[in-house]
């Protein structure tokens, strides 16, 4: 293929990520404005009826304030839009500051009833994570220091108060007042141990982004520790795939693979390199960053060129749902190893992946992305658009990070 045929598409690929990013950011600003009690809907359904008296968690709320706050950055060109999704920003920033922060004890609560008032007050590392990552975005959009004040907050709570000084790492949960407590599954379906690669992957994103609009000796030798927990005790060298569940000594307890954890800390580890800026430990890690990418595409595609949401050890199986925020990181997974590689067989994947979306995963009659596709039968529940776990994040950014790796290989 020419090198003017390989451009045109890779461009035409950058503008379908653009326009989809831009009816990912109509239809919240559309259907998720809680205009009677402030904030955001706890829950639009998949028909876009907004569940009125549902409850608002803080990984919605954060990563609706995160996604408006660097759209508003990707769509600077398009002057309206941009104004649009500052304003949702705004909203969503003005939200979590006056209700999801404990002015007592720090950090933010985990669960706010539809009037704001806190009915799930513990604090979980995840959540802490989401918020710094919020917050260093509105504070990269507007300079707000106010913003950056509570992000660093934030930072200081997680360093002070949630280290494993003995054993290393990130404990997952504490209660309200920063105790010890026995539940600490971030939810129902997770496993209750003490770390987990899922949180410790969010707090070094958390970081990656603090990290570069913010660098202080302090911020950037907790960014390099969280890449070397990865690489001494979350990443098997073996398999290249990730441990999922790990007790205080680091023990394994993972249940099986999850392909869309896997990918996903492919890409956001190279990021957290590039914002440390250590050219050695770069080089030294990279290839296997690329490695994972690889098992993925080797192991976890199916039949339709989407990729598999995970393998259960116990039944030998592999799970059939097919998950948007999986084909979102996958998308960008593979498109970041074509961008370090240069292999076209990751090109190839992430297309496909694309023409994967464009016909099952997004919905064309009510718009935004289907929580599962149902290529074998219908959707997995939950069904709704908006949830305590369903965001534009994952989408938002795979169309935001896709035309910024376009922008690389181009």
């Amino acid at each position: 293929m020419s090198v003017a045929s390989v451009t045109s598409r890779l461009s035409a690929l950058q503008f379908e990520f653009r326009e989809e990013l831009i009816a990912i950011a109509d239809w919240w600003l559309a259907n998720t404005i809680d205009r009677e009690h402030g904030g955001f809907f706890g829950e639009v359904s998949e028909n876009n009826l907004p569940v009125k008296d549902a409850s608002k968690g803080i990984i919605l709320n954060a990563r609706i304030l995160w996604f408006f706050s660097e759209a508003a950055v990707s769509l600077g060109s398009i002057d309206s839009k941009a104004t649009e999704c500052r304003h949702a920003a705004k909203r969503a920033y003005d939200y979590i500051v006056n209700y999801f922060f404990d002015d007592e004890h720090g950090g933010v609560y985990w669960e706010l009833d539809s009037l704001g008032n806190p009915i799930n007050t513990k604090k979980q590392v995840y959540a802490q994570a989401f918020t710094i990552y919020a917050l260093t975005a509105y504070y990269h959009l507007t300079q707000d220091e106010q913003a950056l004040a509570y992000a660093l907050n934030c930072f200081e709570l997680l360093e002070s108060k949630t280290i494993d000084r003995q054993c290393e790492g990130y404990l997952e949960a504490f209660t309200r007042s920063w105790g010890v407590m026995d539940d600490l599954r971030l939810s129902e379906k997770d496993l209750n141990f003490p770390k987990s690669q899922n949180t410790h992957l969010h707090v070094l994103e958390a970081y990656t982004t603090l990290n570069k609009v913010h660098p202080t000796e302090k911020i950037s030798a907790a960014l390099r520790y969280n890449i070397e927990l990865f690489d001494k005790y979350i990443i098997d060298k073996k398999t290249s795939h990730l441990r999922m569940f790990m007790d205080h000594d680091w023990k394994d307890h993972s249940p099986g693979f999850t392909y869309g954890h896997d990918i996903e800390a492919s890409w956001l580890i190279a990021k957290a390199l590039e914002s440390l800026g250590d050219t050695d430990y770069t080089q030294a890690l990279m290839p296997e960053l690329v490695k994972i990418a690889d098992v993925t595409l080797k192991e976890g595609v199916g039949a339709h060129g989407h990729v598999i949401d995970a393998y259960d050890f116990a039944s030998k199986t592999y799970l059939p749902d097919i998950v948007w925020w999986v084909q979102a990181e996958a998308l960008v997974g593979f498109l970041f190893a074509y961008s370090e590689s240069g292999e076209q067989k990751y090109c190839s994947a992430a297309e496909n992946i694309w023409e994967f979306i464009k016909r099952y995963q997004i919905d064309k009659e009510h718009g935004e992305w289907f929580w599962s596709a149902s290529v074998n039968g219908p959707q997995v529940p939950p069904y709704y658009k908006v949830g305590f776990w369903k965001c534009p994040y994952h989408n938002g950014r795979a169309m935001m990070e896709g035309i910024n790796y376009l922008a690389k290989i181009l």
